[in-house]
């Protein structure tokens, strides 16, 4: 089996998974309850329909079921935002259900945009580098997207230890994809004048 039909099958579930928390805890009346249902179970979604209609080859190489149980433990760690909600009854405040949301919605767009602008780029135009569009200002903006993603899901709860898991899978796994996408790239002519015009990661910042 692949990588991609781990990942992709434990976000496929979310919808289920959260479901299941809110039925055990009785959360059918708690709004925020509902609302992480909502962005988390259609993110998981999307992402079942990305990788349908542009996969990411990232995650095509294949790997034991040992390691895709890996995977599966380490993406669970995203569960604990639901759980926390729906064990402890917590009513996020309006202002930062609006918030979330916002984040959300930005997020998917980044990165769901930036992952079919790479595809089609590579496909269109395979050897060159892609440094136009979303490209233009920062070299991994789909995975920026994919912070603000996670960043509302998990504020929701209002709670340190979803926060940390986010800060766990960026120094684990995104950063080292960055830095060996970066790698990668080098081999390519221009990609010295592009690196240092464009930022890694946080559009601006860093």
């Amino acid at each position: 089996m692949k990588q991609k039909h781990f990942i992709n099958s434990h976000k496929g579930v979310t919808f289920l998974a959260v479901l299941l928390m809110m039925t055990w805890f009785n959360q059918w009346q708690n709004p925020t309850a509902w609302l992480y249902l909502a962005l988390h179970g259609t993110y998981g979604w999307l992402w079942v329909l990305k990788g349908q209609l542009f996969p990411d080859k990232q995650w095509e190489p294949g790997c034991s079921i040992w390691y895709g149980l890996y995977i599966w433990a380490g993406l669970s760690l995203y569960w604990v935002t639901p759980y926390i909600i729906t064990s402890t009854n917590y009513h996020a405040p309006a202002w930062l259900m609006g918030l979330s949301t916002s984040m959300y919605v930005l997020g998917v767009f980044l990165h769901f945009t930036a992952d079919m602008q790479k595809f089609m780029g590579l496909r269109n135009k395979p050897g060159e580098l892609i440094t136009d569009g979303l490209m233009s200002k920062t070299r991994n903006i789909n995975y920026f997207g994919e912070l603000l993603i996670y960043l509302g899901f998990s504020m929701l709860a209002m709670h340190w230890f979803p926060i940390l898991v986010i800060v766990l899978f960026m120094l684990v796994i995104w950063m080292p994809n960055m830095r060996k996408k970066d790698r990668s790239l080098s081999r390519y002519p221009g990609f010295a004048e592009y690196k240092k015009r464009t930022k890694l990661f946080i559009p601006f910042l860093y």
